[in-house]
């Protein structure tokens, strides 16, 4: 009966928040946009169009997109219904109980972790790829790191950079977000930019190029349905920030109608930049001789456009800052979430008073993705965040086919009648598809990433059955 009790929010406390109110619709899409356009367009582009897709690429980004849009919907209603802090976690733990309330949150915390902690490393690369390599050079001449499967040398540019955006959550998530936006805006101008200029140095013979050894059968999707598909289980990584959305939805003005509306509205506006940019890299560029870590100024140096790297820096750069600032909003609002209904420990529920802001969870985010970051390889942190995304994502759909399930059951129950601004449309159809979609990409995942799965798993089990199940806040209640 522990496992299965569901977390009760009165009518009355929907609306209320320790947190302050400050994100209008405009806001969180900024929010949702910065979240998502960092790595995926600038680094993820040129990996999936070399290695799985070729110019098939836009059809991996489409398929992920179809998934995101499905789960999106499931979590536009959720978001409309419960518009509390904590996104998959709380929406879990009013739907289906505790047990699954703790796991989807507990693996929500590492997914953010990890986030910040790969995106904020790729940030460094990058500039450091803009000074030649000196600074990665001189970090791992005076602090080498000579241990298989970790960083060659800490990244002190990344943990500099990381401080910065827990030091500036701190403050408040007005600021926060009016630095997303901006950095949201320069990233579109130089992703326009780039698919304009792309265009036309467009060659269409790159979508019908013969095969051969290293570029699979040729022609428009080389390397078969399969590797499109496997693809798409990489891009689904790269639409993920809707989930960013939901974890703030308590500092929303109006979350019932601003959640819905910023999801959607996201979700469409990355899937158009993320299959523009593609195509416009895929016909400048032959797919087999794509640089996996910068496709962009490579593809420019490719057609004598040598110069257009230098905005695609600022834009990269911007979007990538944008990016772990994302991260880093979601993470402690996932951990506050469950500190304040005490499965994790209470302290970290310590809201400042001044800022009102979840000031203990933002520092100790920050502090273990600085941990997080200075240990692991970004290769083995690239994979292991899916598997928590799809997870948290898998069981918001499941919720929401249970709901039509008991359907019978609930209308002769004492129901709230109160009005909804959104509700998934298409009600199995919607998540169903989205269950069979996620377990579709799920599977695509390598062995490693579950292994790594398993152990978090373990972990959080010693903390729910050794501390969170007995200091439950539904526990004192009941």
């Amino acid at each position: 009966q522990r496992f299965s009790r569901k977390k009760i929010i009165e009518e009355t406390d929907a609306d209320t928040s320790d947190l302050q109110r400050c994100l209008s619709t405009f806001n969180l899409v900024a929010v949702g946009v910065g979240s998502t356009l960092g790595a995926g367009v600038y680094v993820l582009t040129g990996s999936v169009a070399r290695n799985d897709a070729g110019p098939a690429i836009i059809l991996s980004f489409t398929v992920a997109a179809f998934a995101s849009m499905l789960a999106g919907l499931c979590y536009a209603e959720f978001g409309a219904r419960v518009p509390k802090a904590g996104s998959a976690y709380i929406y879990s733990y009013v739907t289906v109980g505790e047990l699954w309330g703790f796991v989807i949150g507990w693996n929500l915390v590492l997914e953010y972790i990890i986030g910040v902690s790969s995106v904020a490393r790729a940030w460094s690369s990058n500039l450091d790829s803009l000074t030649g390599g000196v600074i990665a050079n001189a970090s791992r001449a005076a602090m080498p790191m000579n241990v298989p499967g970790f960083a060659s040398y800490p990244d002190f540019l990344a943990v500099g950079l990381i401080m910065l955006v827990t030091l500036l959550l701190s403050i408040g998530m007005k600021v926060s977000s009016i630095l997303m936006t901006v950095l949201t805006a320069v990233n579109i101008v130089v992703l326009i930019f780039c698919a304009v200029a792309g265009f036309i140095k467009a060659d269409p013979t790159n979508w019908k190029l013969p095969g051969g050894p290293g570029r699979g059968n040729g022609g428009f999707m080389p390397y078969g349905f399969s590797k499109m598909m496997e693809g798409a289980a990489s891009c689904f990584y790269a639409f993920v920030g809707f989930d960013t959305i939901a974890c703030v939805g308590e500092e929303a003005k109006n979350p019932s109608k601003s959640i819905p509306r910023s999801i959607i509205i996201t979700l469409v506006i990355c899937l158009v930049a993320y299959v523009v940019v593609s195509a416009a890299l895929t016909l400048m560029q032959p797919y087999y001789e794509l640089d996996v870590g910068a496709p962009l100024p490579n593809a420019f140096i490719h057609v004598d456009m040598g110069w257009a790297s230098k905005p695609v820096a600022v834009g990269s750069m911007c979007a990538l800052v944008a990016s772990v600032l994302g991260a880093a909003v979601g993470m402690p609002r996932i951990v506050f979430s469950m500190a304040r209904d005490g499965l994790i420990f209470r302290v970290l529920a310590t809201v400042s008073n001044k800022n009102r802001t979840p000031v203990v969870a933002t520092i100790l985010s920050g502090i273990f993705s600085v941990v997080i970051m200075t240990l692991l390889s970004v290769l083995l942190v690239w994979g292991g965040e899916n598997i928590m995304r799809w997870w948290g994502i898998l069981l918001i759909s499941v919720m929401v086919v249970l709901i039509l399930l008991l359907g019978g059951v609930i209308a002769r129950q004492p129901q709230s009648r109160r009005a909804l601004l959104f509700k998934t449309p298409l009600v199995p159809s919607i998540p169903l598809l989205s269950i069979f979609i996620n377990i579709y990409l799920m599977l695509k995942l390598p062995g490693a990433t579950w292994i790594r799965f398993g152990v978090w798993m373990v972990v959080g089990g010693l903390m729910y059955f050794g501390y969170g199940m007995r200091h439950s806040s539904e526990e004192t209640r009941s």
